[in-house]
């Protein structure tokens, strides 16, 4: 990406690596391996039917769910996705640095009838050549890979921050270098370079370069790329720290994935201004709630959530229930439900125990493990309307002494390492943004020998964004967990899985109940609930029920243990 691009670089035919190609590690080396013959062939790696019909409508989905219309495409190559966007009614800024790719994108697009507005441009200099502010900047075919300077890199980022307007957005992808360093997988063709008649393979990779080989199978021909392996915790970290919030990281255009199988990744990076105390990078304390944690807060501490919860689910609890008939109550099914997780943690919850609930509602799962095992629980909860019930109900019980109420964020416990001999949690884990890092933070204050239980509303394995929308939608959030997302984050920080009990079943069963015990006491529900809450809330109860009974959700209880050391 230089600034000063020589006439020999532009018009390269032949690629020049020199004598030991994988000593190249230069960002600006790009110029010299984007030669004509190969810009000439890229669309036959590409494979333009190919690629449209794998990637669907993705890009364009993502767009519009968050109301964009002027798009840079920051990597536009031979002007895929350009067109792509064109044709779909977006207003496009098609750039690149390479002028032989721009050459080739412009003809493209012409020869399908649209013309493009190409801009030349090196990434770390673009607000010098593009003029004006962008709702959406997509910066894909893993092209952020080519710069091998941490440098370089934020300054490009930082570049794409500034062109974005205020509540902009940044799509970025790259490969899955992860799998790729630790030997787990190798690239599998199935969504991004679709071309039949040529193969596109890691020919050397260490953690300072990824070499691939290009080789066309009707005449031999063999091209290479030095590109810089970028692990997708370190690209995700590097986007927070430059101000980008919010990020959701897809797996080949799936939400849910184990972190070895996608051949790329795609990070979805929206751009706000912050309120003044919130903070995004390791935050502690209520003021630095992430965005998903603090929403789910704002919504349970409304008066009209309270009101619903604390009446349709019986007052005590917040979760699923296990029914034996439909009719039965909800706080009857909700009961059930600790019962059968605590029989599968039996073995650990001796007197003196310590428990920690981490989205513990209104505390009535503390309050029986207390009262039958004698284990002392602090239940942490971000609502401090449901926290203000809970603790009335545990003096009421007169259990002060063995339960304490916190309020806290259990994307950071704020609890030493290794203190609970039992982490517990009942559907709460989905309001995270960030899943991993509940996770590791339970995992981390989990005691050797301990065990981590929980319940939590999923999307079933394998199940595509698109299907869930209604009710992603509904819960304010991007992406749900799932059995294999659970079992491999846990596997992967050490826990080994006891039991996962399937009880899949019982959420369209459990949400249809309280579906009906809304509509049937409506009217009462309208003196203290308003009438739009109502509505949203019947309407949000059918997706959920619709999408379990369609089989696109799952939910049970998983339990897993910390081996001894």
């Amino acid at each position: 990406m230089s600034r000063d691009v020589t006439v020999d670089a532009m018009f390269q035919r032949e690629q020049d690596f020199g004598e030991t190609p994988t000593k190249i590690r230069e960002t600006d080396h790009y110029q010299h391996e984007y030669v004509h013959n190969f810009v000439e062939r890229w669309d036959e790696l590409i494979d333009w039917d190919g690629r449209s019909a794998s990637e669907g409508n993705f890009f364009i989905d993502v767009l519009k769910r968050h109301g964009c219309r002027t798009v840079i495409d920051a990597a536009c190559g031979t002007g895929f996705h350009s067109v792509q966007l064109v044709r779909a009614g977006f207003d496009v800024a098609s750039v690149d640095g390479s002028p032989q790719m721009l050459a080739k994108a412009f003809e493209n697009a012409r020869q399908r009838g649209y013309i493009l507005k190409t801009v030349q441009s090196d990434w770390r200099w673009m607000s010098r050549d593009v003029v004006g502010r962008y709702d959406a900047i997509i910066c894909l075919g893993n092209s952020f890979t080519h710069i091998f300077n941490e440098h370089d890199r934020r300054r490009a980022l930082a570049e794409f921050y500034s062109l974005l307007k205020h509540d902009g957005l940044l799509i970025l992808d790259q490969r899955n270098y992860d799998a790729l360093l630790e030997g787990e997988s190798s690239p599998s063709h199935k969504y991004y370079y679709c071309g039949k008649g040529v193969s596109a393979e890691p020919e050397h990779i260490d953690e300072g370069l990824a070499r691939f080989r290009y080789e066309f199978t009707d005449d031999g021909a063999v091209y290479h790329l030095n590109l810089f392996p970028l692990r997708k915790d370190y690209m995700r970290q590097l986007m927070h720290q430059v101000g980008f919030q919010q990020i959701s990281t897809y797996g080949d255009f799936q939400s849910n994935y184990r972190e070895s199988d996608p051949d790329f990744f795609i990070h979805v990076a929206g751009k706000r201004y912050r309120d003044k105390e919130e903070h995004i990078d390791f935050p502690t304390g209520k003021a630095g709630y992430s965005v998903a944690v603090r929403t789910a807060q704002n919504y349970y501490n409304s008066d009209d959530a309270e009101h619903f919860y604390s009446t349709l689910w019986g007052g005590e609890d917040l979760h699923l229930g296990l029914y034996e008939a439909d009719d039965e109550p909800v706080l009857d099914a909700s009961n059930r439900t600790v019962a059968r997780m605590a029989g599968l943690a039996e073995d650990k919850l001796a007197p003196g125990a310590r428990v920690l609930d981490i989205g513990g509602g209104y505390g009535g799962s503390a309050r029986t493990l207390a009262e039958k095992y004698g284990v002392d629980v602090i239940s942490l909860n971000l609502s401090e309307v449901q926290n203000e019930r809970a603790r009335r109900l545990t003096a009421e019980r007169d259990l002060d002494d063995k339960v304490t109420i916190v309020d806290g964020d259990f994307e950071n416990i704020p609890y030493n390492s290794e203190s609970f001999d039992i982490v517990w949690s009942q559907d709460a884990l989905l309001h995270s943004g960030n899943r991993s890092r509940v996770l590791a933070e339970a995992e981390r204050v989990l005691k050797p020998g301990g065990v981590f239980v929980f319940t939590d509303p999923m999307a079933a394995d394998d199940v595509s964004i698109t299907d869930l929308q209604p009710v992603l939608d509904r819960i304010q959030l991007e992406t749900m967990g799932s059995p294999g997302f659970y079992r491999e984050e846990l596997t992967r920080r050490g826990l080994v899985e006891r039991r996962f009990e399937n009880h899949t079943e019982q959420l369209a069963r459990h949400y249809g109940r309280i579906r009906r015990e809304l509509d049937a006491n409506r009217d009462e529900l309208e003196q203290h609930i308003s009438d739009q809450y109502l509505t949203n809330m019947r309407k949000g109860l059918q997706h959920w029920v619709k999408a379990g009974s369609d089989g696109l959700l799952a939910w049970g209880i998983m339990v897993f243990d910390k081996p001894e050391t």
